[in-house]
């Protein structure tokens, strides 16, 4: 086998386990897990119980929202807070805006279950946490954005959660309103998320899952760290900052928040490119867990689930195909590689007619995949260059958007 015959096939693998075969790895694990080394394993039995006992003492907690310009869903999201199955007098209300000038606030001040923290200058989520963080004296606090909504037994049972000792955070689940606009963008997203969901919990059934979603998660009070103003993924870095300190992230898929879709793939391309900077600027501040002789399992997981999709997969994604049209032409196993060929060829063809269909708004669930999948990936290329712009050449810092 020659050196590019070689490498293509590295490629190909690294391509192959990052989206397929690490769930696939991870349910094998997990399967070994409870039926032979730890089929009574009493952390397992605590999860089981921390699910469905019914806890007569329920602790204060802090629903935290952060805001800015969100008058259109103010009373919406108060109206779901409302809703939430638990003890009113146990349940806090904080929203922090920051820099909002609309007509946020005042909706607010007409709640009087609502402390209201806000300052006219505009400085960042991350800058609007460690702010609000300071005046939480609950023992638990849960962080929802404004503009999801979260199931009325939400509360509780993310509060179950926490009756083992070991949880330190809990993430709840992330669904996509896939009917709420109907194209490309919330379809791929809807099917994205279900994805990732059934790989979480994976992940928490074999050890932790690998950070939590900013639409629902919570945390115990006392681990908060505050995060630097530039932090573009505050959600993650504070929940794996949590996990480094041996505690672990709990996935409760029976607390879930629901958002809408994005309305067109342009606006979803601006999110992804984010989030993409944001994972970039993750791996360079949380280069620790990259140790797997420290971290042992948890680094397993932190680089299958998350660093190999905002590093290494999309330079060699990208780099498979004309590695392969190389290889067909000058291989004497050209047979083999034009197969290959034409497997990439229908992907990337389904995929740029998937962006033709999504242009004249055409529904095509089929190629929401190769569409989305694409997409994702062009995005995490883009994201290197926001962030190189956005730090002026270094990694340490990314200003916010």
């Amino acid at each position: 086998m020659s050196t590019l015959e070689f490498l293509f096939f590295v490629l190909l693998f690294i391509v192959f386990y990052t989206y397929v075969g690490y769930g696939i790895l991870l349910w094998i694990l997990v399967k070994i897990k409870q039926n032979f080394l730890f089929p009574y394993d009493k952390d397992e039995q605590d999860k089981e119980i921390c699910r469905h006992k019914d806890n007569t003492a329920l602790p204060e907690i802090t629903l935290f929202i952060t805001a800015y310009n969100e008058e259109q869903v103010v009373d919406k999201k108060m109206r779901n807070c409302h809703e939430l199955d638990y003890p009113k007098e146990k349940l806090h209300i904080v929203w922090v805006t920051d820099g909002s000038n609309d007509h946020t606030n005042e909706k607010l001040k007409v709640y009087p279950d609502v402390t209201l923290l806000s300052i006219p200058e505009r400085k960042g989520k991350t800058a609007a946490i460690n702010r609000g963080m300071r005046f939480v004296t609950t023992p638990l606090v849960i962080f929802t954005d404004a503009n999801t909504f979260i199931n009325p037994q939400a509360v509780r049972e993310i509060v179950k959660c926490f009756d083992h000792p070991r949880v330190g955070c809990v993430a709840g689940e992330k669904r996509v309103d896939m009917h709420s606009t109907g194209g490309a963008a919330s379809g791929g997203e809807g099917l994205y998320w279900k994805y990732e969901s059934w790989l979480k919990k994976l992940d928490y059934q074999l050890y932790s899952t690998i950070g939590a979603a900013g639409e629902l998660f919570a945390i115990r009070t006392s681990l908060y760290e505050e995060m630097p103003e530039d932090t573009l993924l505050d959600d993650f870095m504070l929940s794996l900052r949590i996990a480094m300190k041996r505690y672990t992230i709990a996935y409760c898929d029976t607390a879930y928040a629901l958002e809408s879709g994005s309305a067109d793939m342009k606006e979803e391309e601006k999110r992804k490119v984010r989030i993409s900077a944001g994972g970039l600027q993750s791996v360079y501040r949380l280069k620790e867990l990259l140790n797997p002789l420290h971290y042992g399992i948890l680094s397993f997981q932190y680089i299958s689930h998350r660093v190999l999709r905002w590093s290494v997969t999309p330079v060699a994604l990208f780099l498979l195909l004309p590695l392969n049209i190389l290889l067909a032409a000058c291989s004497e196993n050209r047979p083999v590689y034009l197969f290959f060929l034409l497997l990439q060829s229908a992907f990337y063809a389904g995929g740029f007619y998937g962006c033709y269909l999504s242009a004249k708004s055409v529904k095509n669930k089929l190629l929401y995949i190769p569409y989305y999948f694409l997409f994702m990936n062009i995005n995490v290329i883009k994201g290197f260059f926001y962030l190189k712009r956005h730090t002026g050449g270094t990694w340490e810092k990314a200003h916010r958007a």
